[in-house]
């Protein structure tokens, strides 16, 4: 180019639409950082929406992708419990059910995490209509009184009354003479993943996804107390406050009260 039209463009003033952006990645900085680094552009975009700023989503995704902001992410552990012929006698009660309100259907599922290079179990039961944990269990074997533990403690915070159908797959943990019992002694009726369908309970896959993304991975911790508070600590931050695409972003704790 000539030194003239050079010398032109470096005096020039920004354009109101870089103007624009920078104050606007000011805002996403600021909903990134209060998530810790946990939201991508489409949870970032819907509390913007929430917040009245008339937005475009893939705008979002631009200015995050300059700036180097990236949620976390991390693959998931998947534990594979054999599959026995006798627990086909449970089906799928959930696969084509409209769920309207909470405690119509409630799902659980296991998963594994590690303190001080050993194993612990953690046992949790959401309620699927708003994906609100309800309950929870820690503990050293991976058992039906773990699953019982975390069932119980849903029971206490719930209080159902009637026509509840708990989910989950098909693992031991579930199928266990123990587990089905006590379901059966609060009059709830069970459903079970169908054979080789793991997507069939994918909510509580979806949970332990983002809390193993969100404060598990790269931490350490050297006692069972420390996870427990931590796993606490998340579930209060996973209902209260953060925000769910498949709940026009908004916490299970708000979505349940627009809903109410």
């Amino acid at each position: 180019m000539s030194r003239a039209g050079y010398y032109v463009w470096q005096k020039q003033q920004p354009s109101v639409r870089s103007e624009q952006d920078r104050m606007l990645l000011t805002r996403i900085q600021a909903v990134y950082a209060a998530s810790e680094g946990t939201y991508g552009s489409p949870r970032i975009w819907g509390v913007l929406r929430q917040a009245g700023i008339r937005v475009a989503r893939k705008r979002v995704a631009r200015l995050m992708r300059q700036a180097g902001l990236r949620a976390r992410a991390a693959s998931l552990y998947r534990a594979n419990p054999g599959t026995h012929a006798f627990f086909t006698s449970v089906p799928n009660r959930i696969r084509k059910r409209e769920i309207s309100a909470a405690d119509q259907v409630w799902v659980g599922d296991i998963t594994y995490l590690k303190v001080a290079g050993s194993w612990r179990y953690l046992a949790a039961v959401m309620d699927r209509y708003s994906r609100r944990m309800i309950g929870w269990c820690l503990g050293l074997h991976n058992d039906a009184k773990l699953t019982v533990c975390a069932l119980n403690r849903a029971l206490l915070r719930q209080h159902p009354t009637g026509g509840l159908i708990f989910h989950s797959d098909r693992g031991i943990e579930y199928a266990a003479f123990e587990f089905r019992t006590r379901l059966a002694a609060v009059g709830i009726v069970q459903s079970m993943n169908r054979p080789g369908k793991p997507t069939d309970n994918a909510h509580m896959e979806s949970f332990f996804h983002s809390l193993k993304s969100d404060v598990i991975h790269g931490q350490r911790f050297d006692s069972e107390a420390q996870l427990r508070e931590t796993i606490r600590r998340y579930i209060v931050y996973y209902n209260r406050i953060r925000v769910h695409s498949a709940l026009h972003y908004r916490s299970p704790i708000d979505f349940e009260r627009m809903r109410a």
